[in-house]
């Protein structure tokens, strides 16, 4: 079964009680459990983490590259700071779906520049937590495309 890290990075721990009119009140373990649950039918397993540490989310990224079959990566603020996240994620050589909770383009000008998105295959933002399952969805596709080309 191919397996998908799911990558939360800084204050993501806070979700339900950090700003909930922007991020809304689901927690990071509601979000894991609805992941849990779509990966089950897209028979996916998924390895779902969350880190307030720059150097640990770049170790799990390294980590992806020999045991993961993608990345979903909701980086939080190093979406916007860490060139060190986009080295990771170029090094990674997987297909990358990044998330955020919010509608980062409806936000402040700082929050428009995403250095992820430089090595992401596709970006979800704005959906509130339904953008994990969105991007597991899209995930399994690109998963299942990667492997059918393989096997031509």
């Amino acid at each position: 079964m191919p397996t998908v890290f799911i990558l939360n990075g800084p204050n993501l721990n806070l979700l339900g009680v950090r700003d909930p009119s922007i991020y809304g009140r689901d927690t990071l373990a509601d979000i894991e459990e609805r992941c849990l649950a779509r990966a089950a039918a897209l028979e996916l397993q998924i390895d779902f983490r969350q880190t307030n540490h720059e150097g640990q989310l770049v170790d799990w990224i390294q980590e992806a590259r020999e045991s993961a079959d993608g990345i979903i990566l909701n980086a939080g603020a190093l979406t916007h700071t860490s060139v060190a996240v986009l080295d990771a994620l170029s090094a990674a050589q997987l297909p990358v779906i990044e998330v955020h909770l919010s509608n980062i383009f409806r936000r402040e000008s700082f929050r428009h520049h995403s250095y992820v998105s430089l090595a992401a295959t596709g970006i979800i933002c704005g959906l509130g937590a339904q953008g994990y399952e969105r991007a597991l969805d899209a995930l399994a596709n690109l998963i299942e495309q990667e492997s059918d080309e393989a096997n031509q």
